[in-house]
């Protein structure tokens, strides 16, 4: 399975929009940098790195999430992004899934996602409350059935960062009081081509199960070659946009930041 024509336009569509107002509404927070200015001692490279800093993180806020929901709908029954999962969490769900993640970080337990899910379901769920915080999965998909719900991070978490992404991914089984399945995704590999082992030796997270990385995560959703087909359509965005692009670098490089 690989992109369709409509499935391309989407994305093209979806990169210039969202490209075009970064653009278009840009303005610099930053204006003095003193440390890093003087270490690098060009007041303007400065001042373009917190444009290119800010493109970044509009990838990384929506459009990987966006991106996502249109690679799977048409081989998805639901496709949703920032899906609230709702649910309850009990004191005694919380405790055992504390007790799950603190026996993987000190090495007392190998990662197995089936027997941590079952451990979490025997939790009783009795004189749980609503908990806002992390009851957001940035994208949602149900696939033959099964419910799919994902957490999309940087790609060079912290191990705390890590840590907390794990007690999400239990925490939602435990809301949704069911075998789901909950995955850490990672958009690229910051390391290619070596492997991804960032933390990975820490044992967290069971690979391939719950954490996707690059193209595991992108072919996952749309099939074979469905990493390598986004890029294409990343590089025709960004070869349409490149002038826009350039100018706006130049003209944020020309407003020095404060030596």
């Amino acid at each position: 399975m690989s992109l369709n024509n409509n499935q391309k336009g989407k994305i093209q569509s979806l990169l210039i929009e969202k490209i075009t107002k970064k653009l278009k509404k840009y303005a610099r927070e930053t204006t003095s940098m003193p440390f890093l200015v003087r270490l690098v001692q060009d007041t303007e490279k400065v001042a373009s790195y917190s444009f290119i800093h800010s493109l970044a993180t509009t990838l990384g806020m929506s459009i990987y999430e966006e991106v996502s929901k249109i690679v799977v709908e048409p081989n998805s029954e639901e496709a949703f992004t920032k899906m609230d999962i709702g649910g309850i969490l009990s004191v005694e769900q919380k405790s055992a899934i504390a007790n799950i993640v603190r026996e993987l970080r000190n090495k007392e337990r190998k990662v197995d996602k089936v027997k941590e899910i079952k451990e979490v379901l025997s939790a009783s769920p009795d004189g749980g409350r609503p908990q806002k915080e992390g009851r957001i999965a940035d994208f949602y998909m149900k696939r033959k059935g099964v419910e799919y719900y994902f957490e999309i991070k940087t790609v060079k978490p912290n191990i705390d960062v890590f840590t907390a992404s794990k007690i999400k991914l239990l925490e939602w089984v435990a809301r949704k009081r069911k075998a789901i399945k909950t995955i850490l995704a990672f958009p690229y590999n910051p390391y290619y081509p070596k492997t991804y082992e960032r933390f990975t030796e820490q044992g967290l997270l069971e690979h391939g199960e719950e954490f996707l990385i690059g193209d595991e995560y992108w072919d996952f959703l749309g099939g074979n070659n469905t990493f390598n087909e986004l890029l294409i359509e990343f590089d025709f965005v960004g070869k349409q946009l490149k002038n826009e692009i350039v100018a706006k670098i130049k003209q944020v490089a020309k407003e020095k930041m404060e030596y």
